[in-house]
């Protein structure tokens, strides 16, 4: 891992290093709108043509029901199938207490203004399935979208070498309920969502993290118009910040965690202490090696870095500079820290709580905002798949109360229709 003195740095230094964006954004930008172009003319033919060349499976149907789904699913391992539950049940109380009706707010006299929470009707889950299956996103998607009582929940997820899905993925959609999987991956499943094919439902919101290609699709179809986001969630990416009391071999195995998601994966480290980073890296090198996705792994951590600071102040600048999709605060005071935190996309407080925690099981939602987007984004919850409508009514006395208010405003802008809509209300002797 490269060295960065946090000292040594100026501002366009920090906003350097902070820059996720690789040389070939604008190539993959390309590739992307030809892809959404062949499904959006094309529609099935292009699904079955990108599945053969993208994950080298023929399809004669987009889809598998519920009956394959059973079947599938009661091939998976009991132990499995026991920490699936238990995810589950974790997950689905932190997002089932996210759900809360608003209290009506009588602004003045005789004029209530109150909000009331409805479901987004159709929405579209991509469940990544490239260099890992991830049931474990499945659940952080599905289960708040149940939750929220979506009418038609779309479910895509690439095709496995036999030309289903895999037992994780199947038992998970008997648990929430779901009776279709879609066998479309990548930017083609994004576009497939948006505008709709034969078989595949356009959505009016698409969820779901995945590598640029996926990320970039979402934000083509956003800007067309044609469909709502979560956010822009790319590569993932860690901040471990780190003092003379972190454990080395713990801080290393946060880092690889995140490195084996993908070669553009980012794991870095902010310390105090120069000797923590030495024993870390250290660290770094025996653990990587015992890895199944060491190459993955190391290329991930060979694109990333440490930065070394003077204080914890300096270390939580760069945090919030950065801001990252996971943070760690690997210190015994991060209570102290926590206020400091402004941006980031979930936080993990202490040795003893690793991010592979809320990646799967702890209850919290993993589907967070990178590429420094936590800057004005935020995770996936209950309030992701809701719209909040205003409403508002008002009495005589309301309209007394209010009416000359209203009046004088309208004219200052020169609406009189505006004014007239109230005046006419004020002159009437008719109540409601």
């Amino acid at each position: 891992m490269k060295l960065y003195r946090y000292n040594n740095l100026s501002k366009q230094n920090i906003e350097e290093i902070c820059l996720r964006q690789l040389a070939d954004d604008t190539s993959i930008a390309e590739s992307v709108k030809e892809i959404i172009a062949q499904v959006k003319v094309a529609g099935d033919q292009a699904l079955r043509d990108y599945a053969l060349a993208f994950d080298k499976v023929s399809l004669d149907q987009l889809f598998i029901g519920k009956e394959e789904i059973s079947k599938i699913a009661s091939a998976i391992p009991a132990e499995a199938k026991k920490a699936i539950d238990t995810a589950y049940e974790n997950i689905k109380k932190f997002h089932a207490a996210q759900l809360y009706k608003e209290l009506p707010v009588e602004t003045m006299p005789g004029v209530s203004c109150w909000r009331e929470s409805r479901a987004i009707e159709r929405v579209g889950l991509y469940i990544p399935g490239g260099t890992a299956v991830l049931p474990s996103t499945f659940l952080m998607l599905g289960i708040p979208a149940v939750l929220a009582g979506c009418k038609e929940i779309v479910v895509c997820s690439p095709p496995q070498k036999d030309g289903k899905t895999n037992c994780f993925l199947a038992y998970c959609a008997q648990l929430l309920g779901i009776e279709k999987i879609y066998l479309v991956g990548g930017a083609q499943a994004v576009a497939a969502m948006a505008f709709g094919t034969e078989s595949v439902p356009k959505v009016y919101k698409i969820f779901g993290p995945g590598n640029r290609y996926v990320t970039q699709a979402k934000q083509q179809v956003l800007a067309s118009g044609m469909t709502a986001i979560d956010m822009p969630a790319g590569p993932s990416e860690v901040l471990v910040i780190a003092d003379e009391t972190a454990n080395p071999a713990f801080v290393a195995s946060d880092l690889l965690a995140q490195a084996e998601h993908g070669t553009d994966s980012q794991a870095i480290l902010v310390s105090t202490s120069a000797t923590l980073i030495e024993e870390v890296e250290r660290q770094i090198e025996i653990q990587l090696n015992a890895l199944p996705r060491k190459d993955i792994a190391a290329q991930a951590i060979a694109n990333s870095y440490a930065v070394l600071t003077e204080n914890k102040q300096q270390a939580m600048e760069f945090s919030n500079s950065y801001a990252p999709e996971h943070l760690i605060l690997a210190t015994t005071d991060f209570q102290e820290l926590i206020q400091q935190i402004i941006n980031a996309g979930s936080v993990f407080l202490g040795n003893l709580t690793p991010e592979s925690a809320g990646d799967y099981a702890s209850g919290t939602n993993h589907t967070l905002p990178t590429s420094g987007f936590a800057k004005a984004y935020s995770g996936v919850s209950m309030d992701s798949f809701l719209k909040k409508i205003t409403f508002q009514h008002i009495s005589p006395q309301g309209l007394a109360n209010i009416g000359t208010t209203v009046e004088i405003l309208a004219a200052a802008e020169g609406l009189q229709a505006h004014k007239n809509a109230i005046t006419i209300r004020l002159k009437s002797s008719d109540g409601y």
